[in-house]
């Protein structure tokens, strides 16, 4: 294709825009929707997923050092347990003293536990994991440490945050492949319609020896910018939307922390690329999967 005809093949793809106007209209609004769509449950899979890996930083393991150890010797049972490996994140001493300490505060200093002795409690170790999918592992070998008599940790609790966050993956890989289908489809359609029309001419600019590329490139330009410009609305309206949901939770004032969004800036450049990606390819791949059969004559 000569670079003199680009001026012209890029003014008729914009003219089948108009020309198609209501078809143009209706694919431009449902990959809006889609997008819309698309985006909207990205954002709250994040958010989701974001609280979740919060939560699962609460799932700590306990660990009671043997009461018969010095408080010399407890203190090497920390070290080597914080030894044990990547999965380790954090591994806090707690001293008896400060085991009761915290245990009265917990109860609002109830006087009934005046008179009670430090030495009714053992040292501990608080340990916070990398990874909680591998809770049970890392407890077998905590307990396999020298002093260590017992641990306690929830963990069917941790494998269920581990399984919340594993579905929200595949479902919202699911959900957003078929809309993304959709979108494709939809602006397939269109860009077919228009072909259907325009089948008598498409074949007459075969027979006086037009390139694939020259009749092509037309129908590119328009699904290019019905893609584009339904992913542009599309961006506005879910950074509108994100912004009102986060403010109205925001007025709720603390009655919903656990549902605490994360600001919209914090998603705003993979929420560009990811629009930016999949208005072009609606709007490249659909017009090109739609045109290939219009090309045999």
């Amino acid at each position: 294709m000569k670079i003199s005809n680009l001026g012209y093949l890029l003014k008729e793809g914009i003219r089948g825009i108009f020309l198609r106007g209501f078809m143009s209209f209706a694919a431009v609004c449902v990959t809006v929707a889609c997008l819309v769509i698309v985006g909207s449950f990205a954002s709250l899979v994040y958010n989701v997923s974001v609280i979740v890996e919060d939560l699962n930083e609460t799932s700590e393991i306990r660990v009671f050092i043997d009461e018969t150890l010095s408080d010399a010797e407890a203190k090497s049972v920390h070290t080597k347990i914080n030894q044990l490996g990547d999965n380790i994140k954090e591994c806090v001493f707690v001293s008896k003293e400060q085991a009761l300490e915290d245990f009265v505060a917990d109860h609002d200093y109830d006087p009934a536990f005046d008179g009670l002795e430090p030495d009714y409690l053992r040292h501990r170790c608080v340990v916070v994991l990398e990874d909680n999918t591998q809770m049970r592992e890392t407890a077998d070998a905590i307990l396999a440490v020298p002093g260590v008599a017992d641990i306690t940790a929830e963990f069917e609790l941790a494998e269920g945050f581990s399984m919340v966050q594993q579905v929200l993956q595949v479902v919202s890989i699911a959900v957003i492949s078929v809309l993304l289908v959709v979108s494709l489809l939809i602006i397939s359609n269109t860009v077919k319609l228009a072909m259907y029309d325009r089948r008598d001419e498409i074949a007459i600019m075969k027979m006086v020896g037009a390139t694939n590329g020259f009749i092509r490139f037309p129908f590119m330009v328009e699904g290019f910018i019905l893609g584009m410009l339904g992913a542009a609305i599309a961006f506005g309206l879910e950074w509108l939307m994100y912004d009102g949901l986060v403010a109205k939770i925001n007025e709720l004032e603390g009655e919903m922390e656990l549902f605490s969004f994360v600001p919209f800036e914090t998603l705003l450049v993979p929420m560009v690329c990811t629009f930016a990606a999949a208005g072009l390819f609606v709007g490249i791949v659909g017009s090109w999967t739609s045109i290939r059969k219009f090309m045999d004559v």
